[in-house]
C-alpha cells in the first residue's frame, strides 16, 4: 500500500475513532438504539460525537482534493506530505474538541482547511 492509499484509509478511520471515544465505557449504552443515548450525552462524550460528525462531513472535500491532485499528476511524495499534515491536524482537532478547547479547535480546523486547499491546488 502506498503512503497516499494509507493516508486515505487513515482519514476514513478518524470518524470511527471519535465514535469509539464517544461510546466506549459509557453507562447504559444501548447498541440497539445508540442515537438517543448519544444525543443525551454531555461533556466530552457529546463533544467526541460532534467531532465524529464533523470528521465525516470533511471527508468528501478531502477525498475530492486528493483524487484531483492524483489526476493532475502531483508527485506522490508531495501529495502524501500534504495529506499527512491534514490527517495530523484532524487528529489534533479531535483532541481539542474532546478537551473542550473551542478556540484552539477552530484554529486547527482552519489550518486543516488550508491544508486541504493546498492539496487541491498542488
Amino acid at each position: 500500500m502506498s503512503w497516499v492509499q494509507g493516508l486515505m484509509v487513515a482519514a476514513a478511520a478518524l470518524p470511527y475513532g471519535a465514535a469509539l471515544a464517544a461510546k466506549a465505557g459509557g453507562r447504559r449504552f444501548d447498541n440497539d438504539d445508540p442515537r438517543p443515548w448519544l444525543a443525551a450525552q454531555q461533556g466530552w462524550r457529546a463533544r467526541a460525537n460532534a467531532a465524529q460528525a464533523n470528521l465525516f462531513e470533511g471527508l468528501p472535500f478531502f477525498y475530492a482534493a486528493v483524487l484531483y491532485a492524483l489526476y493532475a499528476g502531483v508527485e506522490p511524495g508531495r501529495l502524501a506530505g500534504l495529506m499527512g499534515v491534514w490527517v495530523a491536524l484532524r487528529v489534533l482537532y479531535v483532541l481539542a474538541y474532546i478537551l473542550g478547547c473551542g478556540t484552539v479547535r477552530s484554529i486547527i480546523w482552519s489550518a486543516a482547511l488550508v491544508a486541504n486547499l493546498a492539496i487541491l491546488w498542488a
